[in-house]
């Protein structure tokens, strides 16, 4: 065997990890990827839980998963299915109840109810949005603009970023500087009158953020979660089939398919350090692997705090990541139902095929992030809801369901401690279910089990630092040349050999795999292809 036992060794097989290792092995490179559980995903994971039930355990929904790595990889070819979300589906205390469903005419309808201004502009408002959204999308599908080089390539990069601003319009370049600037309900009181239409829409602004809805900087938030796109349409979220653990093994797969090694239940103590340079990974077993290049797949505290040691890093470094900011705020709950449930403000299932969000208003979304501002879980929560069994049948028994509960806000730093977190669990839980129980009548008397994921939780089980989904807040300070700070936003560390590529890096979170692709097209000097 050669001096090094591989060209790449991958730490970590979430999504971005398993991207960054079927692009170098479809490039020729011999590449490892360690997992430390039992199966492949990190965080987008499915798992049989309780028998007949499979739970998409963390990552729930798929919309960011960008098009040139499905077709660069042929994850098509290797069990990739996704089936789009139908409708989002709104219930309110009060028995009214407000559903948006992909057809506009039927939407428009339903929104007359509240607001004709708003059922008029909801349009003009949507084709706002996704033109922006294209706008943005070639920031997200490459590097991040380094705008201190002198690289003539990279001026070259940064004149073409330029133009890209220029060729805007008045119009429109006010439009993307109140995104940059604004709170996401702001932003939504320029368009709408209504709040039953803006409260559901403005949760979009906080997800994996420390923050309100009320709070400046999440109307980008809101943007980079309308950025959802499947088979080049805007705006689209779904399901995989199976499970969004499904994903990442469509990943794998690929990734088998071009060479790539894979292993899992095989879990990285530290990376091998050399006269500043990374040459491999030591697993806790003991065994040494070596390799030309490391590439971790975790987030950058994990990764630079916990396998290379702060003894390795320049200080600047290492005082720049203390500042980067975590800061969890969500939990997860998923519930096994021996029926489908139903919601007393509208009967059948026709508007449950999508998402639910219990989000009945403004204040109430300010007053659950007001409780976790002061160290609590909040005790009515924002909540969003998928039953993706109505639509995959192979994800519970027939007959039964699966009900997927992301949670807002649960703050890692409870006042009691986050350590602290487990004596919570059961409570959290139940407030989930209390809440739901408002809307469903007889939901507790249908659960056959329960999942209930803490931030601590997450963060001890999947390796995410303070059980933050996106590897870092999702902030405008925390993003592009600065994610996860300046200079070192190009997958490259300070480590020599060690490379980024995890949501922790541009463009960030969300089931998008671009830091992945992006990482590993650096690695092998293809950025611009």
């Amino acid at each position: 065997m050669a001096s090094h036992d591989y060209d790449a060794i991958i730490v970590g097989g979430g999504h971005n990890g398993l991207v960054c290792a079927a692009y170098l092995a479809k490039a020729g490179q011999r590449v490892l990827v360690l997992e430390r559980r039992h199966v492949l995903g990190g965080a987008a994971v499915s798992e049989e839980i309780h028998p007949g039930f499979t739970y998409s355990v963390c990552s729930y929904v798929v919309s960011l998963l960008r098009p040139w790595i499905i077709r660069d990889l042929e994850l098509s070819r290797f069990g990739l299915d996704l089936i789009p979300l139908e409708s989002s589906y709104l219930p309110l205390p009060d028995g009214r109840d407000l559903c948006r469903w992909s057809d506009g005419e039927l939407t428009r309808d339903e929104v007359s109810r509240f607001s004709r201004h708003d059922a008029e502009v909801m349009g003009e408002f949507s084709q706002a949005m996704s033109k922006i959204g294209r706008f943005v999308r070639p920031i997200i599908d490459s590097p991040a603009p380094e705008p201190a080089s002198f690289n003539p390539k990279e001026l070259m990069n940064l004149l073409r970023l330029g133009r890209h601003f220029g060729d805007a319009t008045v119009d429109q370049m006010e439009l993307r500087l109140k995104l940059l600037t604004m709170s996401a309900v702001d932003f939504l009181d320029e368009w709408f009158e209504s709040e039953v239409l803006k409260s559901p829409m403005s949760v979009s602004g906080i997800i994996g953020t420390f923050l309100g809805v009320r709070s400046p900087g999440t109307a980008y938030v809101l943007l980079h979660h309308y950025m959802g796109e499947i088979d080049g349409a805007f705006r689209s979220w779904g399901f995989q089939r199976g499970g969004t653990g499904g994903v990442s093994n469509a990943i794998a797969s690929s990734a088998r398919h071009f060479g790539a090694e894979i292993r899992t239940e095989a879990s990285v103590d530290h990376i091998m350090m050399q006269h500043g340079k990374a040459t491999g990974v030591v697993l806790e077993n003991g065994d040494e692997l070596s390799a030309k290049q490391v590439v971790s797949g975790c987030d950058p505290r994990r990764t630079f705090f916990g396998f290379v040691g702060q003894e390795h890093l320049p200080d600047e470094f290492s005082q720049s990541l203390q500042r980067y900011r975590f800061r969890g705020s969500s939990g997860k709950v998923n519930l096994a139902l021996d029926r489908l449930p139903e919601f007393s403000c509208r009967p059948g299932d026709a508007h449950l095929r999508g998402d639910i969000a219990i989000a009945p208003s403004i204040d109430y979304l300010e007053r659950a992030y007001d409780e976790a501002k002061y160290g609590t879980f909040s005790r009515r929560p924002y909540i969003n809801v998928v039953i993706p069994s109505l639509v995959d049948p192979s994800v519970a028994p027939a007959g039964k369901h699966v009900m997927s509960c992301f949670v807002q806000y649960a703050p890692y730093d409870i006042t009691e401690g986050a350590e602290n977190w487990p004596s919570k669990r059961e409570a959290f839980g139940e407030t989930v279910i209390d809440t739901l129980a408002e809307y469903i009548p007889g939901l507790r008397e249908m659960i056959l089990h329960k999942q209930v994921l803490t931030p601590w939780d997450i963060q001890e089980e999947f390796g995410l630092t303070e059980g933050n989904i996106f590897h870092g807040e999702l902030t405008l300070d925390q993003m592009a040349f600065q994610r996860p700070m300046s200079g070192w936003a190009r997958y490259r560390t300070p480590v020599r050999n060690l490379w980024l590529a995890s949501s922790g890096a541009h463009p960030g979170g969300g089931l998008m795999g671009a830091p992945g692709a992006l990482c590993a097209k650096a690695m092998l000097g293809t950025e611009g292809s």
